[in-house]
């Protein structure tokens, strides 16, 4: 399998990591100015950021993607393992993305539109250039196997 940019795990600190960080600042000023009962929230927000810290960088080590001769294959997770195969020819169009943070990293997220609507065919943290490629060449195979339906 190919690995995804390991920027991405700067990408989800970035977007996820503020979220539980200004809380945390924000319960221990008042458990130190009002009510030490704010600290059991300083502490919960402790919890959970270093929880968030670890399991980003597990997550991001666990995505990855491949192109066969057939289908695109797309893994992700291990407690909750999902192995996602995409033939081709299911594929209605491939749409590329990128957030602001994303784009400052130089990544791309590649999405795959088929006719399933409960398909989960995205792939996060491509480099730009290897989404832009690969987006192009998923269009080709997806063209090629849809005039032989």
């Amino acid at each position: 399998m190919n690995p995804v940019s390991p920027k991405l795990t700067t990408a989800r600190y970035l977007g996820r990591l503020p979220w539980l960080i200004v809380p945390l600042l924000g319960c221990a000023v008042l458990a130190w100015w009002q009510s030490t009962w704010w600290g059991i929230g300083a502490a919960a927000f402790g919890v959970l950021l270093a929880w968030q810290v670890w399991l980003i960088p597990a997550q991001v080590k666990l995505l990855g993607w491949q192109e066969t001769e057939d289908e695109l294959l797309i893994t992700k997770g291990r407690l909750w393992h999902t192995f996602t195969v995409v033939p081709y020819g299911r594929i209605q169009f491939v749409d590329v993305s990128a957030g602001p943070i994303e784009r400052a990293l130089g990544m791309k997220t590649l999405k795959l539109h088929t006719a399933s609507a409960s398909s989960d065919a995205t792939v996060q943290g491509l480099p730009a250039d290897t989404a832009d490629a690969l987006r192009d060449r998923l269009a080709v195979q997806a063209r090629e196997r849809m005039s032989g339906l």
